[in-house]
């Protein structure tokens, strides 16, 4: 699975490697003055690694090279390497797990950042793992949401439950609850509305359905998940800490991965929220969506080769 996630991560960011890697080692090969670390700066500021990151990268760089033992520009890159793998967050410990079924999954995520997407490659990782899954398609207020989400549920195997469009979200998520139990559900996967930042009332209504979820199963949302594009690179950090303040998050998606020339964002996302990534879309097929590996996504963004 290792090769296999480097090689995926590696196709993905082809767009950050192009012209990334080859300016990368020119950098490392030159004397560490002000011009050069300026550039190198400026480089990893251009993969949309963030401005607080990039110090913490740079700073890693200059104590190698303030070494009497230095080497050269291979112990530089393994010193970025060995800091970047430091900027993601581990898992920390989980609560003791409910004995109850099904595991509830909140998906969380603005419009356009492959959320409901998310939820049917999500939905076929557990099926074919051997997991019974229902799908909840709370998102009520997005034209096509509902159909989107039957017609993923359709595709991979998996029932949905569904009110009319406007419907009250918190409505369809009780009686997604008492369907889960009813049927012995394993994994329930709550899609929701793609709350912008600035409108406030739907942040609202994400906490409401969290507190329909707790009271029905103390203890649940097992996970709350933000999907987040890609594509988006920084400014993806501004309805991440919304999203965050809102409803505690447990864990992210990076969707589109392999749509974005600023692959570095997944760093900037990860250091800045300490939160770690759970998945990572890698394309449009059903089963291009990866657990995060965080070495074999360094080094498919590092490796010259």
């Amino acid at each position: 699975m290792a090769f296999e996630l480097f090689s995926r991560f590696k196709e993905s960011l082809h767009r950050t490697r192009k012209g990334f890697i080859e300016r990368l080692e020119d950098l490392l090969k030159k004397k560490l003055d002000p011009l050069t670390i300026e550039e190198l700066e400026e480089l990893l500021l251009s993969a949309d690694v963030g401005p607080s990151a990039t110090r913490l990268l740079l700073d890693s760089v200059q104590k190698v090279h303030g070494r009497r033992d230095f080497t050269g520009p291979e112990e530089s890159r393994l010193a970025l390497k060995e800091r970047i793998l430091s900027l993601f967050p581990e898992e920390g410990a989980r609560p003791p797990a409910r004995g109850d079924k099904p595991f509830v999954v909140l998906f969380l995520g603005a419009n356009g950042s492959g959320k409901t997407t998310t939820i049917g490659k999500l939905a076929k990782r557990l099926i074919d793992g051997g997991h019974k899954v229902l799908l909840a398609a709370a998102d009520t207020f997005r034209a096509g949401a509902i159909e989107q989400l039957q017609l993923w549920g359709k595709k991979v195997g998996a029932d949905v439950i569904a009110h009319q469009a406007e419907a009250d979200p918190s409505a369809v998520v009780f009686d997604a609850l008492k369907a889960a139990k009813a049927r012995g559900i394993d994994h329930l996967l709550i899609d929701t509305a793609g709350r912008l930042h600035t409108k406030k009332n739907l942040m609202e209504e994400l906490k409401k359905i969290n507190r329909v979820i707790g009271k029905e199963l103390p203890g649940a949302p097992d996970e709350s998940l933000l999907v987040l594009d890609a594509t988006f690179g920084s400014n993806a950090l501004v309805q991440a800490r919304e999203f965050h303040g809102a409803v505690g998050v447990t864990g992210l998606v990076i969707a589109k991965l392999d749509g974005t020339a600023k692959g570095g964002s997944v760093i900037a996302i990860a250091h800045e929220l300490k939160v770690p990534v759970k998945y990572v879309g890698t394309g449009e097929g059903v089963d291009d969506l990866y657990p995060f590996d965080p070495d074999a996504f360094v080094s498919a963004l590092l490796d010259p080769s």
